[in-house]
């Protein structure tokens, strides 16, 4: 293990305790001595990590820190170039263009090291390209965000059409379509709505009246389906 992943390992267990931990608890968990951890705690706190105690008495982290990009691990930053590739391909404009605007920014401040494992990413994703939507996604996600409900113009597998209002609260991507997940004030129920059938949609300006949260939750449990990690 390199020493700026067990940096990393170190940050991950202090952020796993909200009481403090001795230090020879996290020397032990790290497979390091006492004082290579003492001096790791100090090479944290000198990049800002806000880590308090001292020897005997343990060290706990406080909330707020952020992980400076340079402590990622190969590993994760193949895979949030994955990701973003993925993303630029698969999603819309919008949000293919904020990925690759992501992407960048993480790479002008790794360290070079870092940068050019990111440019030599082997992890290439291929073309497939799903049904072209007929409205503008960026409209449902901004929705989602603020709870809003949505009037939409839906067209089922047959081409009938149907005027309903929906309260959005996950978008789902597959491989070649997305679908929103929603509750559905006509059926009064929770549906799945492919964007590409959405034919017309309209924000309303009206908060719904559930936490989507609390929706996310409630459709989980009722498909049985595990929460993302």
């Amino acid at each position: 293990m390199s020493r700026s992943e067990r940096l990393l390992d170190l940050l991950q267990i202090l952020r796993g305790h909200r009481q403090p931990v001795s230090g020879q608890v996290l020397a032990d968990r790290l497979g390091v001595s006492i004082r290579t951890l003492y001096r790791d705690i100090a090479t944290l706190q000198g990049q800002g990590a806000d880590i308090q105690g001292e020897a005997g008495l343990g060290y706990v982290l406080k909330p707020g820190f952020m992980l400076p990009p340079l402590m990622f691990t190969v590993d994760e930053i193949e895979a949030l170039v994955l990701g973003a590739r993925w993303v630029a391909r698969r999603g819309d404009d919008r949000l293919g263009q904020a990925a690759l605007s992501a992407q960048a920014r993480i790479a002008d401040v790794l360290p070079q090291a870092l940068r050019d494992e990111m440019a030599a990413s082997a992890l290439l994703v291929g073309p497939g390209p799903g049904p072209a939507a007929v409205i503008d996604p960026a409209m449902i996600r901004a929705a989602i965000r603020a709870e809003h409900k949505l009037a939409i113009r839906y067209g089922d597998a047959a081409g009938a059409l149907s005027d309903r209002v929906i309260w959005p609260f996950a978008i789902g991507f597959f491989d070649r379509v997305q679908v929103v997940v929603a509750w559905c004030e006509l059926r009064d129920g929770f549906r799945v709505f492919r964007i590409d059938r959405i034919s017309a949609c309209s924000d309303m300006a009206t908060r719904y009246p559930r936490r989507r949260q609390a929706l996310l939750k409630a459709w989980q449990i009722e498909r049985d389906i595990a929460p993302p990690p």
